[in-house]
């Protein structure tokens, strides 16, 4: 709030903690609360909580690290952006992807 100044509307979900923290700010009568009011809020962390779900599964960091690195240097190089290109570059960008992972001898 310093950063940005006051905001006239605040919209939060139902938690207790929330009322708390704007009580401590002053600004209580200025929050708003509903249904589908926080949805864009929600929306947002979205893929922060999908990553964070995975991340659940690996019992250590060091694990979860390896696989990363090695999960990203595949989806980068398989990852084609579909609806930049036409479907036939599409097809052949894969198939180019696909021979040069099957190559021997490149690491």
């Amino acid at each position: 709030m310093k950063k940005h100044g006051r905001a006239d509307v605040l919209v939060t979900d139902n938690l207790r903690s929330y009322g708390a923290a704007l009580r401590d700010l002053g600004a209580l009568n200025r929050q708003e609360t509903g249904r589908s009011k926080n949805n864009r809020a929600e929306n947002s962390h979205l893929p922060f909580r999908r990553r964070e779900r995975a991340m659940l599964r690996f019992r250590r960091m060091r694990t979860l690290q390896k696989f990363a690195a090695v999960h990203a240097s595949v989806y980068n190089h398989f990852s084609q952006e579909r609806s930049l290109s036409t479907r036939p570059n599409f097809k052949l960008n894969c198939a180019a992807a696909l021979a040069e992972w099957r190559e021997p001898g490149t690491a």
